[in-house]
C-alpha cells in the first residue's frame, strides 16, 4: 500500500477518470510505442497521440555510462558537446518512471546549450523501473522503497564522475521533474550546486524512515536558489503547499530568499512531459526558457 504522500502524487499523474490498472487502451499505446522504438517507460501510459519532442544526438557524445557509487555500478545517461571539456554540469533527476527516452532527450537538450547533462538511474539498487507496466505497482513496489539518503549519495557520486569526465564542478546545477522535483529541492540543501530548478516536486509530507524530511523542512539548509515551476491545477500538489513554502523561504537564509516560484494557471501536473497528455506546450516552453536563464543568472552557464 502506498504512503499517503506518494498516493497523491500517483493520482496526479493519472488522466482524469483513470485507475492505476493497465487497461486495453494503455496496452495498445504501449504496443504502438514499442513498435516505434521510442523507449518510453511502460508505466507512463497513455502516450500522446503525436510523437514527442526528439533531440538528435548529432554533434554530441550521448549514451549510457557507468558510475562508481560507493562500490555500486550506477548506470546513467550522459550527453555533452563532442570534444568539449570544462563544461558546466547539470544533474537531471528522473520522474517516477526512471531514466527513459524523455529524460534522455532532456539531457540532449541541455547538451545543445553547452552543458554536460547527466541523469543517473536512482532506483537501480531497488529494481528496474522499465520492467513495470502498471504505475500503482511501480510506486508501491519500487519508488516507495528508495531512501532519500541513497539518492543524495548517488547524486554526489554522479557529480564527482562528471568532474572527472569533462565537467566543471565550479559550475553545477540540478533540475528534476515530479519525483525528481522534490529531490531537486533536497539536493539544493545538501550539496553546493549553484542553482536548481524543480518542476512540480512535492514540497510537504509526513516524515518516514526513508524520507525523514521534505523540502519545506530543509529551507534553513538551502545552499542554492531554487526556481520552482508548478501547475495551478496540479491535483497532487495543492496551492496552499506552495504558499506555505513561499512563507518558509521568505524567512530562510540567502539562498532561500533568492528562490522563486512560477505557477502556471489552469495547468496540470507533468506539464513538461511532452510524450504524455498532460503536456502543455506554452508552459513547458516558458519553463524551459526560464530554466536556462536561471542557470545563467546564477553563474552556471
Amino acid at each position: 500500500m502506498l504512503p499517503d504522500d506518494l498516493k497523491t502524487e500517483f493520482e496526479a499523474l493519472l488522466p482524469a477518470g483513470q485507475s492505476g490498472v493497465a487497461g486495453p487502451s494503455r496496452r495498445t499505446a504501449l504496443q504502438a510505442a514499442l513498435g516505434l522504438g521510442l523507449g518510453y517507460a511502460a508505466a507512463a501510459q497513455p502516450l500522446q497521440a503525436q510523437t514527442a519532442i526528439h533531440t538528435t544526438a548529432e554533434g554530441l557524445e550521448a549514451g549510457r555510462v557507468s558510475i562508481d557509487a560507493n562500490g555500486f555500478a550506477l548506470s546513467a545517461y550522459c550527453a555533452s558537446p563532442t570534444g568539449k571539456t570544462h563544461l558546466p554540469v547539470v544533474l537531471v533527476v528522473q520522474e517516477i518512471f526512471g531514466v527513459h527516452e524523455y529524460i534522455a532527450d532532456v539531457c540532449r537538450r541541455f547538451a545543445r546549450h553547452g552543458y554536460l547533462a547527466i541523469a543517473p538511474e536512482l532506483y537501480s539498487r531497488q529494481g528496474d523501473a522499465s520492467k513495470y507496466t502498471d504505475m500503482a505497482r511501480l510506486m508501491s513496489e519500487l519508488v516507495s522503497k528508495v531512501p532519500d539518503a541513497q539518492v543524495l549519495s548517488d547524486l554526489d557520486a554522479t557529480l564527482k564522475w562528471a568532474g572527472a569526465h569533462g565537467g566543471n564542478l565550479d559550475k553545477t546545477a540540478i533540475t528534476g521533474f515530479c519525483w525528481g522535483g522534490r529531490i531537486t529541492w533536497l539536493y539544493a540543501s545538501h550539496a553546493p550546486v549553484k542553482a536548481a530548478v524543480a518542476w512540480y516536486g512535492r514540497l510537504v509530507g509526513q516524515p518516514s524512515e526513508l524520507t525523514p524530511q521534505h523540502p519545506i523542512d530543509r529551507v534553513a539548509s538551502l545552499k542554492a536558489p531554487v526556481l520552482g515551476l508548478y501547475g495551478g491545477a496540479d491535483t497532487g500538489i495543492p496551492q496552499d503547499t506552495v504558499e506555505r513554502m513561499k512563507t518558509a523561504l521568505a524567512a530562510g537564509p540567502e539562498a532561500a530568499r533568492a528562490s522563486q516560484f512560477v505557477v502556471y494557471p489552469d495547468t496540470p501536473h507533468a506539464f513538461h512531459a511532452d510524450y504524455r497528455p498532460s503536456y502543455r506546450k506554452e508552459a513547458a516552453e516558458d519553463g524551459w526558457k526560464r530554466t536556462l536563464e536561471w542557470f545563467k543568472q546564477h553563474g552556471v552557464a
